[in-house]
């Protein structure tokens, strides 16, 4: 089930919602699934919040306090002691206009959650302030929201990043103080980026409609995402889902920060693209083609194309030559153009192309024929010819390339290159 914590109005945004939902279902997760429920809104439960808070009071475990937070830090800077003291404990003090409910911590002794990845962390109870749970306007704060809707959703683990470990000795406390046993606990290692930064939503892409706004596989991503802390059995890390699910086990994730690699995402997407049947790859380029391609044309292209890109966005960038009029890159033109024989090496071209068989291998043949003829390898002889008839200096193999465009149309961009050259 899919349960959105909006109890923070400032964070709380239908659009994040459906953001969430549009990534999940990306994943697989949620989408066309029966058993799948929600979303469901914490704040739709406020009232079993407010009610459980009640309960605890009326068995002394929580009290009223009336105290600003101007007057705990005067008494914390009296005293020496950090936050809270516990003033309000013994007055007796019930609820009222701006009065905050406080969980009473247990007096001496730990708290020890048993964290499936980290192993026992004892939390003593003399460093645990007697926390919120209601506001003076008398709602309820995350920490007892998230422990109600989790006893009444019956959720059995708690799986999250250990930053959030400093809340479970306070969650703990709030399961047993409400008779229920404590779901299991594992707290992952955070993600960091390459300066070993935890990820940040102002300063890293961490959004997944960006990744598959670019053209990355949700197979991919899930592969990937698997591995950070954890790693399947082999010589390779690169595995189906159901051998991931079959050896994933949460004893097994390290304790370490993981480095989200960008470099190695796009790794697993391009060997997750190469893998694709040509129909499938054809079918998940379209979003991304221009608007009048020609399937035909792509699809007898796309084999050439699947093994050179680790995106799906990065594949028009290497076809669009084939339908439209290609945009001359300056650099590769200057580059291409400056030996002092391509002008005539392309003239040569022009003339042979006007009655030679148009096929691959004869247009090949052809342009390496012309090339030794000014001492230019195979690589130097093409360059002119690549340049002229798609824009630029890479792309899918050229001859094959030529022979899709059609002997018009290559004319008549020599010709156009020729003109250009003066």
């Amino acid at each position: 089930m899919l349960r959105i914590e909006d109890t923070d109005e400032a964070r709380d945004r239908p659009e994040w919602t459906q953001g969430i939902i549009d990534a999940l279902a990306w994943l697989g997760i949620g989408a066309d699934d029966p058993t799948f429920e929600g979303p469901y809104f914490q704040s739709a439960n406020a009232a079993h919040h407010v009610a459980a808070a009640e309960r605890l009071f009326a068995d002394g475990r929580a009290y009223y306090c009336d105290l600003t937070s101007e007057e705990i830090q005067r008494r914390a800077k009296e005293s020496g002691r950090q936050g809270y003291d516990g003033y309000s404990r013994d007055r007796g003090l019930g609820p009222g206009p701006g009065r905050v409910l406080r969980f009473r911590v247990p007096d001496g002794g730990p708290t020890i959650v048993h964290d499936v990845i980290r192993g026992d962390v004892v939390f003593e109870h003399d460093a645990i302030e007697d926390f919120v749970l209601l506001r003076g306007n008398g709602t309820p704060l995350f920490v007892l929201a998230n422990v109600v809707d989790d006893i009444d959703m019956g959720i059995t683990h708690v799986v999250r990043g250990d930053e959030h470990l400093a809340n479970s000795p306070k969650q703990q406390l709030l399961w047993e103080a409400l008779d229920h046993e404590p779901p299991v606990w594992a707290h992952v290692p955070v993600l960091v980026n390459e300066r070993r930064q935890k990820l940040s939503k102002r300063r890293d892409k961490v959004a997944l409609e960006d990744y598959r706004a670019e053209g990355y596989l949700a197979e991919a991503m899930v592969n990937y995402l698997m591995t950070l802390g954890w790693a399947p059995k082999g010589d390779t890390e690169i595995v189906p889902w159901k051998q991931i699910e079959e050896e994933f086990r949460l004893e097994d994730v390290t304790h370490s920060p993981a480095y989200f690699d960008l470099k190695k995402l796009a790794a697993f997407n391009g060997e997750y693209i190469r893998a694709l049947p040509v129909e499938a790859f054809v079918e998940a380029c379209e979003p991304w083609l221009p608007e009048h391609y020609d399937r035909d044309v792509f699809e007898a292209i796309a084999p050439l194309v699947q093994t050179r890109v680790v995106t799906l966005s990065e594949a028009p960038g290497l076809i669009d030559f084939l339908f439209e009029e290609p945009e001359i890159d300056d650099g590769a033109w200057d580059k291409a153009m400056k030996a002092e024989w391509a002008a005539a090496l392309l003239g040569d071209v022009l003339a042979s192309f006007r009655s030679i068989d148009w096929k691959a291998d004869v247009l090949k043949a052809d342009v390496e024929g012309i090339g030794e003829r000014y001492g230019a390898n195979r690589s130097k002889a093409q360059a002119p010819v690549r340049v002229a008839v798609t824009g630029r200096s890479v792309g899918p193999p050229l001859y094959e390339s030529l022979q899709l465009l059609g002997r018009e149309t290559v004319l008549a961009r020599l010709q156009a290159a020729q003109e250009r050259l003066g």
